[in-house]
């Protein structure tokens, strides 16, 4: 259908200004909010919300390890002390992260003390607090007290020849307070109890001695209630836990060292003792004291943060597996398993007939460990080149990989050490993967490789047949059950060949490189996105249908926020499902009315990242590795790729697009205020979409 040319003066909108913009920190905080709020929905199973408040702490750890860490360091460095886009300088910033923050976790321990912990109680899972034991349980906690965890534990007294020691990051510990002298008739004043992290957080009593099927106690009360066990002949006047969360990022210089590995090594054992940036004590804790620890780690009064309750709330997720109780939990999913895919089929004759497309976690994983488990016995197969991003190292696509090599194929592997948090399990990856024979390069210096890239050269006929699979997630069989992502497999000569240069250009030093088919960060992605958002600008301009749907983790590049705002303007209609944050303003009059925002909070962690233009009627469909952020699409290597089979394309848009565009359950509509409003279907049908998925995959 043809519209009528735009026409008219509209007044001009300087498209850099600072209202226009979303703070990226609080829209991340506002990101965990939704995720809290699943802890409150009831129809959401009793254990399920208990994880939910448990990832929303991990979340905040990562948070203040990483954001609040940056921002700290922006502020005390002229060259970074600057307003961001949104205006806001980096102390404002922080002042107002501390407000959304202390916000945010007084909901959290709400939700725990008063929701959850009398749910549960209800269904005969109990976490006990000291004034409800028991003679039989102190008995007990006593024998065990005694036996398991005293012998581990080796209190330090705080004296001048005994300093305040190196505290681990988001450890456990005890600061007490101690009134009487020692053995060596020492005034104690006070000590210090590290909580070792080969001890359970959480211990479960057992049935001779529990009242109720699960009896929970935490660790730190326990230490807390037997803490004079440990200074004999001395007053314990009060013991506090606290935890302190330290700055995650990682500050390497490459020119520094020959060998990318080895300083990544020095660098992760300085990350555990890092400088602090948050300091989590319980309301209990005395003034004097807290400001003692407050001197300790150099944190002013607006990083410390009063809890009621345990300090390491997260820990609660251990129980989730402790307990048999399947009607407190999601029902039971098996992923399907496409029968050209199925046990004993080759899948290099499935890619051969037809590009393959996998929809996880509603289609399964195994299909992608087996390509690479036959490539590596196949005697067709000559290489195989992957990247790995995040992977375990005893993967069964590692195995695969070793095995390939053992067989005397030539096998690369790409591997980002680099990957945030799974920076150990990489260099671990990598030392087994050397052993083998496999030839592994760290990718490119300064630019994380976050590309999903799978590709096998297979002779055929007297002739090399290429074979590729890429993902929007990674070559990770676990979160592959937990995160929504597509993969493509394929022969498309185009493709391959353009893979094949990534890899070349990955392993070795050659120039910038022109690919057919494929974007690639950081060369052709950002400008081949814009140009795409350009065109169907020009098309709303010229009266013909603009259209864009995106969905990603995150959209914070301004450029590409900016070409947004340009094409709304034009008249494009655009939706964005975005789960993280988001900086853009949806929803002002004159800059974005026709741009739409939601986020999904489910089941499962949305994480594929499609790109929809509608071309007038002649749609290209996308999918990528790369989130619409400064980092992706400047800072990495990624790719994004075109689904080329027409029925394909339409699959990609229907269950990855349109279906969470009508989804009215499990939505969060984002506000040009910042805020979300959650969905309903009111009188209508209600509609979720990852049940939806559920349904019609598996």
């Amino acid at each position: 259908m043809r519209r009528a040319k735009t026409t008219g003066m509209t007044k001009k909108i300087n498209l850099q200004d600072a209202q226009h913009y979303l703070n990226r920190e609080l829209s991340q905080i506002e990101f965990n909010r939704r995720v809290l709020a699943m802890a409150e929905d009831k129809s959401v199973p009793l254990l399920e919300r208990l994880r939910y408040v448990c990832i929303t702490c991990a979340n905040l750890d990562e948070f203040f390890e990483v954001r609040v860490a940056t921002l700290r360091e922006q502020m005390r460095t002229p060259a970074l002390n600057k307003s961001g886009a949104d205006g806001l300088v980096p102390a404002d910033a922080l002042a107002q992260v501390r407000m959304r923050v202390m916000d945010l976790v007084k909901s959290q321990y709400a939700i725990w003390n008063h929701t959850l912990q009398p749910e549960l109680a209800v269904q005969g899972i109990r976490f006990l607090p000291r004034d409800a034991w028991t003679a039989r349980h102190k008995k007990w906690l006593h024998t065990y007290f005694m036996n398991e965890i005293m012998p581990v534990l080796s209190p330090h007294g705080l004296d001048p020849a005994h300093p305040f020691p190196r505290i681990l990051n988001k450890s456990l510990n005890f600061i007490v307070n101690l009134k009487g002298k020692d053995a060596f008739g020492r005034d104690g004043h006070m000590a210090l109890v590290r909580a070792p992290r080969s001890l359970p957080r959480l211990v479960r009593l057992p049935p001779e001695v529990s009242d109720a099927p699960y009896d929970f106690l935490f660790l730190g009360s326990i230490l807390q209630a037997f803490m004079d066990e440990l200074f004999p002949g001395m007053d314990v006047k009060g013991a506090f836990p606290f935890r302190v969360t330290r700055d995650a990022e990682l500050e390497l210089d490459s020119s520094d060292g020959e060998n990318l590995a080895l300083a990544l090594k020095e660098e992760l054992l300085e990350r555990r003792f890092a400088e602090a940036v948050r300091l989590e004590i319980t309301d209990a804790c005395p003034k004097p004291t807290a400001q003692f620890l407050m001197q300790e780690f150099k944190l002013l009064d607006s990083e410390v943060f009063r809890v009621s309750g345990p300090v390491n709330l997260n820990r609660v997720m251990a129980v989730y597996d402790q307990i048999d109780r399947p009607d407190l939990k999601y029902p039971a999913f098996v992923p399907k398993t496409p029968p050209a895919l199925g046990l004993g089929m080759v899948i290099f004759d499935a890619i051969a007939r037809e590009d393959v497309l996998l929809h996880h976690p509603f289609e399964s994983f195994n299909p992608v460990q087996e390509l690479l488990r036959q490539a590596s016995v196949d005697p067709g197969v000559l290489a195989i080149k992957q990247t790995l991003y995040r992977t375990g190292v005893n993967s069964p696509m590692v195995s695969a990989l070793v095995q390939a090599a053992r067989a005397g194929k030539d096998v690369l592997v790409v591997i980002e050490l680099r990957a945030r948090f799974d920076e150990e399990a990489n260099i671990s990856l990598a030392d087994r993967l050397q052993e083998a024979g496999v030839q592994v390069v760290y990718g490119v210096v300064g630019f994380k490789t976050h590309a999903k890239m799978l590709l096998i050269v297979r002779r055929e006929h007297n002739k090399l047949q290429s074979y590729v699979h890429l993902s929007t997630g990674n070559y990770h069989a676990g979160t592959s059950k937990l995160y929504t992502d597509f993969g493509l497999m394929s022969c498309n000569k185009e493709i391959g060949d353009d893979v094949h240069k990534l890899f070349q250009q990955l392993s070795g030093l050659g120039p910038v490189i022109k690919l057919k088919r494929l974007l690639q960060s950081p060369f052709t992605l950002h400008e081949g996105v814009l140009k795409l958002i350009e065109r169907e600008a020009n098309h709303a301009r010229e009266g013909r249908s603009g259209r864009i749907i995106a969905k990603m983790n995150a959209l914070q590049e301004l450029i590409v926020i900016q070409a947004l705002y340009s094409a709304s303007q034009a008249g494009v209609q655009i939706d964005l499902i975005i789960r993280g944050q988001c900086v853009l303003r949806p929803g002002v009059k004159g800059l974005s009315e026709t741009i739409r925002v939601r986020s999904i909070i489910g089941r499962f962690l949305e994480h594929s990242r499609i790109f929809h233009f509608g071309n007038d009627g002649s749609p290209e469909v996308y999918l990528s590795s790369a989130d619409w952020m400064d980092r992706n699409l400047l800072r990495r290597v990624e790719v994004c790729f075109p689904i080329l089979n027409i029925d394909l394309a339409k699959r990609v848009f229907n269950e990855g697009l349109e279906n969470y565009l009508v989804d009215n359950t499990q939505a969060w509509e984002l506000n040009s205020d910042g805020s979300y409003t959650r969905t309903s279907p009111g009188d209508g049908i209600a509609h979720t979409a990852q049940t939806n998925l559920m349904a019609r995959l598996s």
